[in-house]
């Protein structure tokens, strides 16, 4: 009963941005973290950044200083803001959501469909 509905995927030039947003909706009680994966052609999917509560951030390490995430005031939607993009920052980005249901409910995790983000000239 909970949905992930990604945006902002497509095409850009190295050193472009693109910012990635991610909105749940549905059976949601609250949302205790959520993050950004992505997956290359042959390659398995990896994260590349995690937030929790709002404010507790983590990168892999190919991505630090040219991405943030971050989450709205309605802790509902998560954003991926990508700098100075590369060529092998290309791949199907996919958001997770972990979420309660319930108060004092279980953790159960959910994911977007994914979309292309491209980096070429």
């Amino acid at each position: 009963q909970v949905q992930l509905v990604e945006s902002g995927g497509g095409l850009v030039q190295p050193g472009g941005s693109l910012r990635l947003s991610c909105v749940a909706s549905g059976s949601i009680f609250s949302i205790n973290d959520m993050g950004w994966y992505r997956q290359a052609p042959g390659k398995q999917r990896e994260l590349v950044a995690h937030i929790i509560s709002g404010v507790s951030t983590s990168y892999a390490d190919s991505v630090k200083g040219r991405f943030t995430i971050s989450r709205d005031s309605a802790k509902n939607t998560v954003y991926l803001q990508m700098n100075s993009l590369k060529p092998e920052d290309t791949a199907v980005y996919y958001c997770n959501a972990g979420v309660l249901g319930q108060p004092m409910g279980p953790i159960r995790r959910y994911w977007g469909q994914g979309t292309q983000v491209t980096v070429s000239s």
